[in-house]
């Protein structure tokens, strides 16, 4: 399976992903600059974290417009493989391939942690790796993170099992206190309706390899090779 990654001026988490699929799964991936339009050649498109642009106007505003995402849209829209992290679940948002809005933390400011996230549905392509509920821990590094939905969105999204992870306790539990940004419904990662296309805040690029002591992330990306 072959990946590549966007880049974008103001990235900084791409090399991460690389790291994980090229040098710990050793898949071919191929690094994508922002001004490319040909991805035919990729089975998994990944939009990391970073600041796009700066984050100038808001997070993922002017990414959307980089010539690369017509592509990506086509991409998904051919049902090929499309994951956003953090900033990319940003990028999502912006270009129309997930719903909802990730807007400013709940406390306005810059949050780097490590926290809980509960596997809400096992039976994504990306989420097949984990058990149902299973509770796993991956950084987060985000000022905006909240995410936002109106509450019909937020219904379709629960009624179709398109939530695949949600910030909670160690022990599974879901409530404000265990939310750390202010999301609708602790929610850290959501699809498409598809499946193909997966947003999240967390990390897992940065909790799949064993020397930082951290490995709960490797299996959403081991779970797209089985």
């Amino acid at each position: 399976m072959k990946f590549g990654v966007i880049v974008f001026p103001g990235s900084n988490c791409d090399r991460d992903i690389a790291m994980v699929t090229e040098g710990i799964l050793n898949q071919p991936t191929r690094m994508i600059w922002h001004q490319e339009t040909d991805i035919d050649d990729i089975d998994v498109i990944v939009i990391p974290g970073g600041f796009s642009y700066g984050d100038y106007l808001r997070c993922g505003a002017i990414a959307r417009f980089s010539p690369v995402m017509k592509s990506v849209i086509g991409h998904a829209e051919a049902g090929k493989l499309v994951l956003g992290i953090c900033n990319g679940f940003q990028v999502l948002t912006e270009i129309g391939l997930l719903p909802g809005a990730l807007i400013r933390n709940r406390d306005m400011h810059f949050i780097c942690d490590r926290v809980s996230i509960r596997v809400e549905n096992n039976q994504s392509v990306w989420t097949k790796g984990y058990q149902s509920q299973e509770i796993v821990n991956f950084p987060i590094a985000h000022g905006e993170g909240n995410y936002y939905a109106d509450e019909t969105t937020l219904k379709y999204l629960e009624d179709n099992g398109l939530i695949l992870f949600r910030y909670s306790s160690p022990k599974g539990r879901i409530d404000d206190q265990n939310n750390p940004n202010g999301s609708c419904q602790n929610i850290a990662g959501i699809t498409n309706k598809q499946g193909n296309v997966l947003g999240m805040m967390p990390h897992p690029e940065r909790a799949s390899d064993i020397a930082l002591g951290a490995t709960d992330g490797k299996a959403l990306f081991t779970s797209l090779l089985t």
